[in-house]
Parts: structure tokens; sequence; C-alpha cells
């Protein structure tokens, strides 16, 4: 079943919801989905035939929510995954990330959207091991094109707000693996994006660890204005999400 988690404020007396923290710039407005898929459809060629990963999809994020895709093992949830952050493209289907078509674009306009808005988890944390945490997130704000004078004060304060602070000049085979995702989070942060996608970022954490990854997602999208959209298939993390979307074979199941 589709299970709805909502943690948006509560209706006023007239219906109309309550203040949401105003947006400024180029950020999307609080009632406008910062990433919209519509239709989509996602086949791959294997033996010449067409195998159909994902059957038509349609799905929303909107700023600063926590959602979840759930689902088993090859679900789709990943394929999805790579399509809303532009590693991949649909084979039908629209994607359009702060109304622009990024379905449309080529590799290199998708990845300069990525440099600057999108940040990325993976489940193997995708650390650099001879370099400290600190400097794993400063190569990320590097890679970024941030101003060197802003690097040492952004990379303490992500690290700070992972509670790593006093860690920082570890390595990673110095740091646990709830530590070393820790790092991971910091690092897909340090850039300031809109989105932050994570690919399964507690499956090789025991309970205790999962749980205190949550936490700092949820202090993640309230103090840092990003939407976090996460895969897994753990069924005791999922009371802290906005949204929970099971997928089964390709698709989104049941309503609610």
């Amino acid at each position: 079943m589709l299970a709805w988690m909502r943690r948006r404020p509560a209706p006023e007396a007239d219906g109309v919801s309550g203040p949401r923290e105003e947006k400024t710039g180029p950020e999307a407005a609080a009632d406008e989905p910062l990433l919209s898929v519509r239709s989509v459809e996602r086949s791959f060629d294997v033996g010449g035939a067409k195998l159909r990963v994902l059957k038509g999809i349609d799905l929303d994020l909107y700023p600063k929510q926590l959602i979840m895709l759930r689902g088993r093992s090859g679900s789709g949830k990943t394929t999805l995954m790579n399509l809303m952050g532009g590693l991949d493209t649909p084979t039908k289907g629209t994607i359009h990330f702060r109304g622009r078509p990024f379905h449309e674009w080529n590799d290199d306009r998708r990845t300069e959207v990525r440099r600057r808005d999108i940040g990325f988890i993976f489940q193997a944390y995708a650390l650099l091991p001879l370099l400290s945490a600190y400097e794993n997130v400063e190569l990320s704000l590097r890679m970024a094109g941030v101003s060197r004078s802003e690097w040492k004060a952004r990379v303490t304060s992500c690290l700070e707000l992972v509670g790593l602070g006093k860690r920082m000049h570890h390595r990673p085979f110095e740091l646990s693996g709830g530590e070393q995702q820790r790092v991971a989070i910091a690092k897909a942060i340090a850039h300031r994006p809109s989105l932050l996608l994570a690919d399964e970022p507690t499956a090789e954490l025991d309970s205790q660890m999962a749980a205190q990854i949550m936490n700092v997602f949820r202090e993640i999208v309230a103090r840092e204005n990003v939407t976090i959209c996460m895969t897994t298939h753990d069924p005791t993390i999922m009371e802290v999400a906005d949204h929970v979307y099971e997928m089964v074979d390709g698709v989104f199941v049941g309503s609610g």
C-alpha cells in the first residue's frame, strides 16, 4: 500500500494551509513542485528484447520534504532515482526540474544542474580513503566551483550539522559505518543543493545508526531548505517521512 505520512502545518480555520518559510532568489515556491515526473517509462535492451523497468510513473517532489521510495530489489526505485538525478533519460514521459524540461537536455547541461542543484548519497559512501572527512567535503566544494573563501566555514558547518565536528580530521578507515555515512551526507549538501537523492542510505547500518541518520535527514530538511528523496526497504524508518511511495514491478501501488 501507498502510505501517506504528512508533517505539513495543520490547516488554518479557513481551510488555507499554514504559512511556509518563504524562499527567495531561484528557490522554488513552496506550492510549486521542485521536480515533476509524468508518465515516465524506462526500458532496456536485454538479449534482443525490451525489459520494461518503469511502466508509467507520476511523482511530484515539493520543497522541504522527505520522500521515501520503498520496494524490493528490482522494483525500479534506483532506476527512477537515476532519472530524477539526470544520470539517465526516460524512454517515454517527461521530467521537469524547477519547471524546466530536464528530460530534453543533453548530458553536459544536466551535469551542470547536478553540480549546482542536486546532491547524491550512495549506499557505498563514495569517500576517498586517503582524504580526511574535512577534505572529502571540501573536495565537493572544489568540484562545484564554490569560492575558496567559503570552504572552511561551509565544510565545518556541514560536518557539525551531521554531528562530526570533533571527527572531521579523521580518515574514512578511522570512522564507523554510521560516521562514514554522515561524511557522505555532509559532502552531498556542501554545495547547497535543493534536491538530495539518497540510494539506500541506511542499508549497511544497524537499526540504531539508521535512526540517527534519519534524524540527521530531518534536521537537514529543516535547516538547509532541501528536499530529500531516498530509496529504502526498511519499514522501521518510514515514520519520519512526509510521503512513502510503494513500488512494485515499475509502478506505484495503492493509494491513500
